[in-house]
């Protein structure tokens, strides 16, 4: 039988998108391969285990830890607009990871790209 956690980790290693997963004190636990590939520059797979904060300039942990307060007072603050990269025509935002219980258990990145698919639909090849 498939475990959900399986499907679920499947799900992230498959996205094209970098995807860094963070508990509350900041601590990078999981990153997917585009990630990995994305940072390797900075350490890639070494960064998990180390705070992400460290990756970022005071303005930036600023702002990550501000968004970390807003996403404690409700269930329901659970994303919020960060960026754009113009160079990369892409939204970055902030999201809320939460249990069963509702309760934040961390967060992520998430990158949505502006750009149309050049892949065509249902192509095969």
């Amino acid at each position: 039988m498939v475990k959900i956690e399986d499907i679920y980790k499947s799900v992230l290693e498959a996205d094209r998108s970098a995807v860094v997963i963070c508990d509350l004190e900041h601590t990078i636990i999981y990153m997917n391969p585009v990630a990995i590939n994305r940072y390797g520059k900075w350490g890639g797979k070494e960064l998990m285990g180390k705070s992400l904060l460290n990756c970022h300039n005071e303005k930036s942990r600023e702002s990550i830890n501000k968004v970390l307060d807003w996403f404690k007072t409700s269930m329901d603050h659970n994303i919020v607009y960060t960026f754009h990269n113009e160079k990369e025509n892409k939204d970055v935002y902030m999201v809320a990871l939460r249990n069963d219980a509702g309760e934040l258990i961390g967060y992520y990145e998430k990158h949505e790209y502006r750009d149309r698919e050049t892949m065509n639909f249902y192509d095969l090849n």
